[in-house]
This record gives structure tokens, sequence and C-alpha cells, in this order.
């Protein structure tokens, strides 16, 4: 016969077993609605696809003829966009307010700008870009702009590495292990509704202000195309005068490139061309300035001198030579686009970061001819090749020496000569 014990026990089990069927139905019944709120929320979001890809085919119409006066006004206004939405959350019906007010906000709080006028001097007209003549010819509307690419530069050469895949995937193991032990139901923890919101809320407010600022600086943006298809300049301090006066007037919107990709007569490579040159040319005058202006400290540590001098003549050379491995076609690029390249020819900037190189070698012999005279080292014979050397380098580099520099190489040679006489 049963005790009391084992009866007592049963009750417990059966207490426990009815207490986990409870839990059991309301998991699954939290599980359901779960269900039904992902659903709702995927339903929405397709919506929205929707509703921002009609927006999107309206604006394309609209950019296609933008100084038309003649279209009537029914056509001007925006179209309500009729779609069967399944029943809203307070959350989205709240979205929607947002994503409108934002919208009128932008519109209101972003003016149309007119071009500032330009800080050079009457520039060489070329010919009219066809179709740019106070508007731009009907065409039909173009795919939407490709999403950026996933694979990084350089993919190729990257490894998959199984060992990193295996530790990660034994981590997340144990760490789902530790949660099941310390959660009595086990029940993994669910994304919040409200973070998808969120995340389509801002993408929204992205997407209004490259809408704003094609809709309100259109006439702005064409202005700037006629600008720049037109440009054509004889001195390379035009080009960088023109680079900054382009950089100010663009700057006005939220994302250059998004906006600029809307409009199809764009000049992007005659722009992205200016700004090379004038870029690389400042690099170019901001090095020969920094080597010009280059004074040895007799305070400062010998090594610690020579590292400086040859780091600098390090960066000329390397300049030198990557300008002088791309010029044959970059020069013939930039005479397309009518921008100055003749002071990639050795007559020209080139010919000056060269010369500057003989002021390295100057202060590179100076401080060796001081040391080698005001103390006795063992290594004087070390010292004196690596100045001759450094010299050698310089002088196969600018073609030869001036007065100065071979004043300065003299008083080096006469060191050795002593030495050897001695």
């Amino acid at each position: 016969m049963p005790t009391d014990d084992d009866e007592s026990r049963m009750a417990f089990l059966k207490r426990e077993f009815e207490a986990s069927l409870v839990r059991i139905n309301s998991i699954e019944k939290e599980n359901q609605e779960l269900k039904y709120e992902v659903a709702r929320l995927r339903a929405q979001v397709n919506t929205l696809k929707a509703h921002d890809n009609e927006r999107k085919s309206i604006l394309w119409k609209k950019l296609q003829n933008p100084m038309d006066a003649n279209i009537p006004d029914k056509y001007q206004q925006k179209p309500s966009v009729l779609v069967e939405m399944p029943e809203q959350s307070p959350a989205m019906e709240k979205l929607y307010q947002r994503e409108d007010l934002k919208e009128s906000t932008a519109k209101k709080e972003r003016p149309a700008r007119a071009p500032t006028p330009l800080p050079r001097t009457n520039p060489t007209p070329v010919k009219e870009v066809s179709g740019i003549k106070g508007q731009s010819p009907p065409a039909p509307p173009p795919p939407p702009p490709p999403l950026p690419s996933k694979l990084p530069v350089g993919s190729k050469a990257v490894r998959r590495a199984p060992q990193v895949i295996e530790f990660y995937r034994s981590l997340m193991k144990r760490d789902a292990q530790r949660e099941n032990r310390n959660s009595p139901v086990g029940i993994l923890p669910v994304t919040d509704p409200k973070n998808m919101i969120g995340e389509i809320e801002n993408r929204s407010t992205y997407l209004l202000s490259i809408k704003s600022d094609v809709e309100t600086h259109g006439e702005f943006i064409n202005s700037l195309i006629r600008e720049v298809a037109t440009a054509a300049f004889t001195e390379i301090s035009e080009v960088e005068a023109f680079v900054k006066w382009l950089d100010g007037e663009l700057s006005c919107l939220v994302d250059e490139r998004a906006v600029l990709k809307h409009f199809l007569h764009w000049p992007e490579k005659k722009a992205d061309a200016l700004r090379e040159a004038a870029c690389c040319y400042q690099d170019l005058k901001n090095l020969e300035s920094e080597v010009s202006s280059f004074k040895d400290n007799p305070k400062q540590q010998l090594n610690q001198s020579l590292r400086r001098l040859q780091t600098l003549q390090d960066r000329l050379e390397r300049s030198v030579t990557n300008l002088e491995r791309v010029r044959e076609g970059t020069s013939k690029r930039y005479r397309e686009f009518h921008i100055p390249w003749e002071w990639m020819l050795d007559t020209g900037v080139i010919g000056q970061l060269k010369l500057s190189s003989l002021a390295l070698a100057k202060e590179y012999m100076k401080r060796i001819t001081r040391e080698l005279q005001c103390s006795e080292t063992s290594r004087e014979e070390d010292l004196l090749f690596q100045g001759v050397r450094f010299a050698h380098r310089v002088h196969q580099f600018a073609g030869g020496f001036n007065a100065d520099t071979m004043h300065t190489f003299e008083e080096l040679r006469k060191i050795g000569t002593s030495w050897n006489k001695q």
C-alpha cells in the first residue's frame, strides 16, 4: 500500500505538471502573438517600400522637365497613393505623421540657393554641353542608384579562416547554454519591434533630405552643371580657386554624391579631374615649401637629424616618381577637360621639387662635416661615406649641383682627402 509520503509526492508532482502546462500554454499564446506581430510589421514594411517606390517614380517624372511652366496644376500636386494597408498600430501611425511633418519641415527650412559669383577671371568658354540650355531635355527615368557593394576593397587577397568561425560558434553555444540555465523557461529574447520602426524612421529621414535637396536645389545645381561643363583654364591657380568655390557651393547638400546622381548631365568625370589636379598640385607645393624651409637643429642628435633629412628625400623621390609614372595618361585627360597640365613637366613643379632637394643635400653634408671637425669618433669613415652616398643620391635625382651645394661638397671632400694623405 502506498504510504503518506508517496501520496504527498504524487500530489506535488501533479501540481507541478499542471503549472508547467499552464506556462506552456501561455508561452505558446505569446509566441503566436509575436508571429502575428512580425507578419504585420513585414506587411507594413512592404507597404512602405511600395509607397516609397511610387513617390520615387513621381519624383523622376517631375525631374524630367524641371523648368517647364506649362505643366497643369493637377500634375504639380503630389498624387495620393491608394494602397491597401493592414490595420496599423499606434506606433506606425505616429511614424507616418512624423514623416509627413519632416517632409514639410525640410521643404520650409531648405530654401532654394542661388550660386555665388565665381572667384576667378573670365575663363575661355568651351562648347555648350548638348541638352543644357536653360533646361534639360526630357529623358526616360533612370534606374534607382545601385546599392553600395558589400565586398571590401582588396577582398581577393582575404582568405577565410575556419578556426575563427569554429571559435565563434563555440562561444555562442556556451553563451546560449548559460542563458538557458539562468532562465527557468528558456525563452529566447525577442527583438523589440520599436527598433525596427526606429530604423525605418531614420532611413526615411535621410531619403527625405536627399529628395528635398533634389527638389529645392534643382535650378541651382543645373547652373553649377553649366559652370563646370563650360569651364576652361590656363593656369593651375585658377583651377584651385574654382575647386574651392565649387566645394563651397556643394557643401549645402546633405549628401553630394547621392543628390548629384539624380542629375544625368552632371559632369562627374570633369569635376573629379579638377579636384584631382588641384589637390595634387597643392600637395606638391606644400612638400616643396616644407623642404625649402627645412633648418637643421644643431642641438638635435646626429642620427635624428640625418633621419629627418632622409625621410624628406624619400618623400620627394616618391612623389616625383608617382607623378612621372602617370603623367602621360593624366596630361591627356586634363587636355580633354581644358585643365592646365604643363605644371607636371620637368620645367614645372617637378623641376622645382628636384631643385629643392639640393637644400637637403647641403644640410646633410654640413651636419656631417661639422660632426667630423668637432669630434673624433671611431666611425669617421662611416660618416664620411654616408654623407658622400647621400650627396650622390641627390645629385642623380636633381641632375647636378648648384654652386652652394658644390661648395659644401668640396668642404666634405677636403676632409676625406686629408685623411688619405695621413
